[in-house]
């Protein structure tokens, strides 16, 4: 049995653990698919790269608005797509290369499955099997797309997340099954690339998670862009001559070319052997984990999307930061920080979110008030002719503290940093407003705008 000084389960975040703490001890990376993980291989970075020449293509469509005349002459799916894997799976191969040949590391690629306490075994591409183990173990295996019975079980081609980008061609009529960020964001690259795209969500419509002022807004424009069905139920999926029915239970159906499903994701933990480990598992299916990332099981850590609720890259570079560090550290432990985590969903409009709903935090007991600006109120919304954008905060009225931010519309994802800021540092949110210059005419006046309007009191007053 080959034995190392650490061993990784999984390539994403779970490749940055080798710090130079441990850069000249035995590491082992065992990855069963490609090498990298979600992020980059078929999450965040591939589908922002399309994402972006979706928001090119809408530029264009709407510049008549600014009174420039343009037409969209077309739409080269292969370049968009070849550029976009031109670069990524080079870089995934890199890696790969860099920990199969580099000193002091060792790639195995095969899939793993707990034998016993910090043992494995890994079994290889080829068939083989091979026996490993590790005075430290971490669990960093991501999570994959959930598919439904009905889809899985119907023998009729699908897509997921996973799959969706490297079509050979881009679909007349798309059905997406699903309501969520992958839902919403997928749904903007193919309507703004040509196809025609039908959304059918179980929900009362798209990101029912978002603040009620954001999601109404959201949801208005999405019916404008998409051909929205909710309260909808798949029944069953059928093979065509063109492609793809889907059946849903009250009756209605949808009629496509590909189906693109896209219901949710689920922890990596089936296969791994974790009660062989003594690693335990959470009520809703993720691998349980203290705040300095520690299991169950003595020397077993778990970090990423197998073990957080959050599903998200930043944080799983977080939890990694704090695991690299004790790990090689075992008398300083660091704890994860979970309490100003934002999101984003990169759909049209654009969506970034953070912390409390205003019905959430008196909920929680805050003396709650809330405030909303819509982007049409700034200079810079002016020049944009942007109609839908809105930017509504809520902060606690005795402490003068954010307590939750949510945006809709251009770069809300770059928008919502400062209030990112003020919540992470416990900034009073009027001190953010008036403690620093804004520039003018920029959009981020809409942030402060927003802060003012909450009327607070001016601590520094």
């Amino acid at each position: 049995m080959a034995h190392h000084d650490l061993v990784i389960i999984g390539s994403g975040s779970g490749n940055s653990l080798v710090t130079a703490d441990f850069a000249d001890r035995d590491v082992a990376i065992i990855e069963s698919g490609t090498f990298g993980g979600t992020c980059l291989n078929v999450g965040c970075i591939p589908t922002k790269m399309f994402v972006y020449a979706a928001d090119v293509a809408t530029a264009v469509r709407g510049s008549a608005r600014f009174g420039i005349d343009a037409t969209l002459d077309g739409v080269r799916w292969r370049d968009i797509r070849d550029r976009v894997f031109g670069r990524i799976d080079p870089i995934a191969q890199a890696g790969e290369d860099y920990r199969a040949n580099g000193e002091h590391t060792t790639a195995y690629l095969g899939r793993a499955r707990f034998t016993g306490p910090r043992e494995l075994a890994v079994t290889l591409a080829d068939g083989r099997v091979e026996q490993v183990s590790g005075d430290q173990v971490v669990i960093a295996a991501g999570a994959h797309a959930f598919v439904p019975d009905v889809v899985r079980d119907s023998g009729v081609d699908f897509h997921t997340s996973d799959t969706i980008m490297r079509i050979e061609q881009l679909p007349r009529r798309l059905a997406i099954l699903g309501g969520g960020f992958i839902a919403a964001e997928f749904a903007h690259v193919f309507s703004a690339l040509g196809s025609e795209v039908t959304i059918a969500t179980r929900g009362a419509g798209l990101l029912t998670h978002l603040e009620p002022t954001i999601g109404q807004a959201f949801n208005t424009v999405a019916r404008e862009q998409w051909e929205l069905l909710t309260h909808a139920q798949a029944a069953r999926v059928e093979r065509t001559a063109d492609g793809v029915r889907l059946t849903l239970a009250d009756g209605r159906t949808v009629e496509a070319d590909a189906l693109l499903v896209a219901t949710g994701r689920r922890p990596n933990v089936e296969g791994l052997g974790l009660d062989a480990a003594g690693v335990e598992l959470t009520d809703d299916g993720r691998v349980a984990v203290d705040e300095h990332g520690r299991t169950s099981a003595e020397g077993v850590w778990a970090l990423g999307d197998v073990s957080s609720p959050y599903e998200l890259k930043h944080v799983a570079n977080h939890e990694a930061r704090v695991v690299a560090h004790n790990l090689a550290h075992p008398d300083d432990l660091r704890s994860m920080v979970h309490t100003a985590v934002p999101a984003a969903v990169f759909t049209h409009p654009q969506i970034a979110t953070l912390g409390l709903s205003l019905e959430e935090a008196v909920a929680a007991g805050h003396d709650a008030v809330m405030a909303t600006k819509p982007y049409s109120d700034t200079a810079y919304g002016w020049a944009m002719e942007d109609r839908t954008g809105i930017v509504t905060l809520v902060a606690d009225r005795s402490t003068g503290r954010l307590l939750g931010a949510h945006l809709m519309g251009p770069h809300a994802s770059s928008l919502i940093q400062p209030l990112v800021q003020a919540m992470s540092f416990d900034q009073p949110v009027v001190g953010l407003a008036r403690g620093q210059y804004w520039i003018h005419p920029a959009l981020a006046e809409v942030v402060e705008n927003a802060i003012l309007a909450l009327g607070l009191e001016d601590p520094g007053r």
